[in-house]
């Protein structure tokens, strides 16, 4: 069982500490490095880089939800179950949900109006139904990404916590 709990552990680690190298530290660092190296596209830019990596990530971060998943199903089977087993369960799907939901249904209306804009998106009028739905579906992104850290973290300090 505590191997299992390791598994569960690293995987949780990996993918909260994924999304927090990626949200906090990437996306200001490409961002700002593009911004002042192509002034006029620069903005574009970056957020196609980040885009790429974005979804690139998304799909490492469903494998480490999947094992977060084997590993309370099989400590489950063998028992004891893990103290809040079904909590756990539910937010390791909640989370898998919530990237699944940014990767496949978000991203690609963001996409799609990247796509239908010419130009810079920030370049639009504040009043622009493009640029509100653009802001609309970052902050969604950004919500989703900020919870599934926070869940995370606390997947985390439960299997710290846990002796099954």
């Amino acid at each position: 069982m505590a191997f299992l709990r390791f598994v569960a552990l690293l995987a949780l680690a990996l993918w909260v500490g994924g999304l927090v190298a990626l949200g906090g530290l990437g996306a200001p660092s490409i961002f700002a490095v593009l911004e002042a190296a192509v002034p006029s596209a620069g903005r574009e830019l970056a957020g196609q880089v980040f885009g790429a990596i974005f979804e690139r990530a998304q799909y490492a971060a469903w494998g480490l939800g999947l094992v977060v998943l084997l590993s309370l199903g099989v400590r489950a089977a063998l028992g004891p179950r893990p103290r809040h087993w079904k909590l756990r369960l539910w937010t390791t799907i909640g989370m898998l949900a919530a990237s699944v939901a940014s990767a496949l249904v978000i991203a690609p209306r963001i996409d799609t109006i990247r796509r239908e804009t010419s130009g810079a998106i920030a370049a639009l009028a504040d009043t622009d139904a493009r640029k509100i739905e653009f802001g609309r579906l970052h902050g969604l992104a950004g919500g989703l990404m900020l919870a599934t850290v926070l869940a995370g973290a606390g997947l985390m300090l439960a299997e710290m916590r846990d002796a099954h």
